[in-house]
């Protein structure tokens, strides 16, 4: 039971075009249309297949919940990055930048939560940018007062990037796989090693 219900809140309510192929992928023997999009919660990357007649644009957002859906007609599979038609790795950038400002408290909560991963190394660290001189600078800001927003964290943080692109950043290379931790994404397990 806890199981299930762990694995229920794992699942996308939404999610992001990043390609239409309306006549399927080249190398398929059926000329189906399929989408292929990505999760605007866990950043899982899904192909779809759209209802009869819709034709899906890039960067669009479309319902793939449980209740009756108005694009969408199934959930096809879950893939992985490398899976990706070139456009939809042109868009994906793009898109994981558009999701984190579109859910800037959430990633705010993160700059003032994170904790330790062990007696090495923070969880902050695993930003791509942020070092021991960062990581400081953050604690001790936070501390001070908790962060309100992405502006308010790069104000407050002196020479640090743009935190949208750092999360952005993290977010790339845990889709891309073989990351030790994972922050944003669940980790894309192929058929043959699952057991």
């Amino acid at each position: 039971m806890e199981n299930e219900e762990k694995h229920e809140e794992r699942r996308e309510e939404y999610a992001y075009v990043l390609d239409f192929l309306l006549t399927g992928k080249s190398f398929s023997n059926r000329a189906e249309p399929v989408a292929q999009i990505i999760g605007d919660t866990w950043f899982t990357l899904l192909e779809a297949e759209p209802k009869l007649g819709v034709a899906l644009k890039p960067s669009e957002r479309v319902y793939i919940g449980r209740a009756e859906r108005d694009k969408i007609a199934m959930i096809k599979t879950r893939v992985e990055y490398f899976d990706l038609t070139q456009n939809a790795k042109n868009e994906l950038p793009l898109i994981v930048s558009q999701i984190i400002n579109g859910t800037e408290p959430r990633f705010v909560e993160l700059f003032n939560n994170a904790g330790p991963l062990n007696i090495r190394q923070h969880s902050l660290e695993l930003l791509p940018g942020i070092g021991k001189k960062h990581l400081t600078a953050i604690l001790k800001a936070r501390d001070e007062k908790k962060f309100e927003s992405f502006s308010d964290i790069a104000a407050r943080v002196a020479l640090l990037q743009d935190p949208i692109k750092l999360i952005a950043d993290r977010v790339l290379l845990e889709l891309q796989g073989n990351q030790r931790f994972y922050m944003f994404v669940k980790p894309y397990v192929k058929k043959d090693q699952r057991y």
